[in-house]
């Protein structure tokens, strides 16, 4: 395991936690109360601000029970917190379903998953080199 420090100021009951030791995502929750209204969306405050070294980037994935129970999901999933933000991370929840869904403070939103990552150097080509695949796109390698 890699140590990572990160920097932390938020209310004091919405501190993200570990569901299970060995989780890879970290709860995040919301700061409100709110009715996420049927095929709906809304930006969730979490009062989670964070501070991560360059390198290292927060993704915001959805909880999986809340997605297959109740059709709610992170619509720009994974959202993206990059390690210069310094203002509150929140969440836009999407509300699939037909019915409206309750949103109490402290409830267990979204989930925050640390990852290293590395940056490109472009190198301006006229051509790109040949592949296998080719320019073979959307659904080119067919079912089954």
């Amino acid at each position: 395991m890699t140590a990572i420090e990160v920097l932390i100021i938020c209310d004091d009951d919405l501190k993200p936690t570990m569901g299970n030791p060995g989780d890879a995502g970290y709860d995040l929750r919301s700061a409100i109360d709110l009715t996420l209204v049927a095929h709906q969306r809304a930006l969730v405050p979490t009062s989670v601000k964070i501070a991560m070294p360059q390198g290292i980037v927060g993704l915001v994935h959805p909880r999986s029970g809340l997605a297959a129970k109740n059709g709610i999901t992170v619509l720009n999933a994974p959202g993206t917190v990059d390690s210069g933000y310094r203002g509150e991370v929140a969440v836009t929840l999407i509300n699939h379903s037909d019915i409206d869904f309750e949103i109490k403070r402290g409830d267990r939103i979204a989930q925050l998953v640390f990852q290293k990552y590395e940056t490109a150097n472009f190198i301006e080509v006229t051509d790109l080199p040949g592949s296998q695949r080719g320019d073979g796109g959307f659904g080119s390698t067919g079912v089954k």
